[in-house]
C-alpha cells in the first residue's frame, strides 16, 4: 500500500471515484483512462471487492462445447472420439471432463482408436486439401488474360526449359519440344501459332512405356492437338525395367508428346537469341 499511497497521495479518495464510475456501468479499460492510472496491479486495487457490470461479461462460447464433451464421455467415449465428434483439441477434452469416470475399454478399445485416429488424420487431410485448392483458385484468378508479349515470352521461357537445343558438340539447330503435361502441350501450341507456324509444318510423336496403352495415347494426344494421326510419326516404345519402381502408371499415363516443327533451324536460332535478350534484361527488371 505505501507504494501506492506515495504515487498517489488521495488512494481513497481515488478508490471512492473508481468505485463510483464502476457502478456507473463502466469498464476496467474506461476507468483507467478516465482516472489515467496505467497500473493493472493499482487499478485491481482500485476496484477490490466491486464486481463487473453484466455488460462486460462475455459469455463463454466453450460452454456448449464442453456441455457436449461430459455428455459424450459419459456414454463411455475415449479422448480420441470425442475429439472427432467435437472438432476441438484433447488438451481441452481433458480440462473438461477430468473428473469423470474413465470409460471401460472393451477388446476393440485398440481398434477404435485406430478408427479414431483415421478419421482424425482424414478429416485434416480433407482441411488441407480444401486450403489448397483455395489458394491454387486465388492464385489462378490473379493471372487474367495474356498480352501477345506475355505468352510470347512464356513461350520462350518454355521451348528452353522443355525443347532440344544446339550444342557447340552436337550441331541440332531444330525446334522439337517434349512434355507430359497437357497444360504445357496447349500453351506452347499457342505459342507456336502467335509465332505465325503452320500447323502443315508439325509433327508430334508419342514415347511410352511398353506396358501402357500406346493406341489410346496416341488418340488422347490427337484429340488434345486437334491433330490428324497421320501427322503423328511412329510411336516411340520405352522397354520396360522390371527393377524400376515407376509412378507413372494408370489410366491417366499418356507417355510424353514431341512437338516438331519442319525446316526450324531459322527459328531455333531466333528462340535462342530471344532467350539470350532475356537472361540479359532479367537483372534489371526489378
Amino acid at each position: 500500500m505505501t507504494e501506492i499511497t506515495n504515487k498517489y497521495a488521495d488512494f481513497e479518495g481515488l478508490r471512492e471515484q473508481a468505485i463510483a464510475l464502476r457502478r456507473e456501468g463502466l469498464s476496467r479499460r474506461q476507468i483507467r483512462d478516465r482516472l489515467f492510472v496505467d497500473n493493472n496491479d493499482i487499478l485491481n486495487r482500485l476496484l477490490e471487492g466491486e464486481p463487473a457490470p453484466e455488460w462486460t461479461k462475455r459469455p463463454n462460447a466453450k460452454d456448449d462445447l464442453r456441455d457436449k464433451a461430459r455428455e459424450l464421455r459419459l456414454q463411455g467415449m475415449t479422448y480420441d472420439q470425442i475429439q472427432v465428434e467435437l472438432g476441438c483439441s484433447k488438451s481441452s477434452i481433458s480440462l473438461w471432463v477430468r473428473d469423470l469416470p474413465k470409460p471401460v475399454r472393451s477388446r476393440s478399445a485398440v481398434e477404435q482408436a485406430r478408427l479414431a485416429g483415421r478419421m482424425r488424420w482424414d478429416h485434416e487431410l480433407a482441411v488441407r486439401d480444401a486450403e489448397r485448392q483455395r489458394i491454387k483458385h486465388a492464385a489462378k484468378q490473379e493471372i487474367g488474360a495474356l498480352t501477345e508479349r506475355e505468352l510470347f515470352l512464356i513461350g520462350v521461357g518454355l521451348y528452353w526449359s522443355e525443347g532440344t537445343k544446339d550444342k557447340s558438340y552436337d550441331r541440332r539447330e531444330t525446334v522439337a519440344f517434349v512434355n507430359s503435361d497437357p497444360g504445357m502441350i496447349t500453351t506452347y501450341l499457342a505459342w507456336l501459332d502467335l509465332l505465325g507456324v503452320n500447323r502443315e509444318q508439325v509433327r508430334y510423336g508419342v514415347m511410352i512405356h511398353e506396358t501402357a496403352d500406346a493406341a489410346a495415347a496416341e488418340r488422347y494426344w490427337a484429340d488434345l492437338t486437334g491433330a490428324d494421326l497421320a501427322a503423328f510419326y511412329k510411336t516411340t516404345i520405352k522397354k520396360h525395367n522390371p527393377k524400376t519402381a515407376r509412378k507413372n502408371t494408370g489410366d491417366n499415363y499418356r507417355g510424353c508428346l514431341v512437338i516438331k516443327v519442319l525446316q526450324g533451324a531459322d527459328l531455333y536460332r531466333r528462340i535462342e537469341g530471344w532467350w539470350c535478350g532475356i537472361v540479359d534484361a532479367a537483372p534489371s527488371a526489378g
